[in-house]
């Protein structure tokens, strides 16, 4: 692999496939699986500040969307009052348009270098050596395609992988349907008041109910191993919201106290 990821690519490699001879004692033919999992879980847990920042920032601007569209409906027609006022607001919250895009930015290095680590062939010149070992005698460099049948092992394997991650997609898309922490309140509001929702809310909810899925697509197209982790990490980005999601609802004031 060449090209500014192929150093850190490396590098990775070099860490999994020692953690893979490390755990081979105790996980014999499932220790190549069992180093995709822990590194997975190493670089996610490495990495979750920023996804707990991304999340802070999804739902502030979510809480504030009511308090935007009103601004865009009183300055729509003054850019620069609007430009000025949205600002005012943004800095009264402690927020910014960015909060959740900028942390998220910062995780594509991280996740990018891993996944590619698991798709790719080749590593610095030479072969992937972590693809040449195998899941229930499937290797992890197969792709789902090159199988023999849906009866083969081969084929079982990747429909109970894809199964599986099919499951926590549809967990995901649930996840997002629901309102992120604040935002309940103005959404009532609004519909108690017959107020307009905002711009692109149902596009936006929309895409968010449908974006998990891409990633079933991905890991059908990719080898075994890539499709291992990105189960991995869909249910570590599962349980992470979860967990902020009920983190922030303990945070959040009673209604009676506002």
């Amino acid at each position: 692999m060449s090209g500014f990821l192929g150093v850190p690519v490396g590098a990775a490699y070099r860490l999994v496939f020692a953690l893979t001879h490390l755990l081979t004692p105790v996980a014999g033919g499932l220790a190549a699986v069992a180093a995709i999992v822990l590194f997975t879980a190493a670089i996610r847990l490495l990495i979750s500040p920023l996804s707990y920042r991304a999340l802070r920032g999804q739902a502030a601007m979510t809480r504030l969307a009511p308090k935007v569209a009103a601004l865009r409906t009183r300055y729509g027609r003054q850019p620069e009052r609007f430009q000025r006022e949205l600002t005012a607001l943004y800095k009264q919250e402690g927020t910014s348009p960015f909060a959740s895009i900028v942390p998220l930015l910062a995780q594509w290095p991280f996740l990018s270098v891993t996944y590619l680590l698991f798709r790719s062939g080749t590593v610095n010149g030479g072969q992937n050596q972590l693809l040449s070992d195998g899941l229930f005698g499937v290797p992890l460099g197969a792709h789902w395609l090159s199988g023999s049948g849906l009866l083969s092992v081969h084929d079982l394997l990747f429909l109970a992988v894809l199964a599986v991650l099919a499951a926590l997609c549809w967990l995901s898309a649930r996840l997002a349907g629901q309102a992120l922490p604040g935002a309940a309140a103005p959404a009532a509001a609004a519909a108690r008041t017959s107020a307009p929702a905002p711009a692109g809310g149902k596009g936006t909810g929309m895409i968010a109910r449908v974006l998990p899925y891409v990633t079933v697509v991905i890991a059908a197209l990719a080898p075994l191993a890539a499709a291992i982790y990105l189960l991995t990490t869909v249910a570590w980005t599962l349980a992470e919201r979860r967990l902020f999601l009920r983190r922030a609802a303990r945070e959040q004031p009673p209604a009676g106290a506002r």
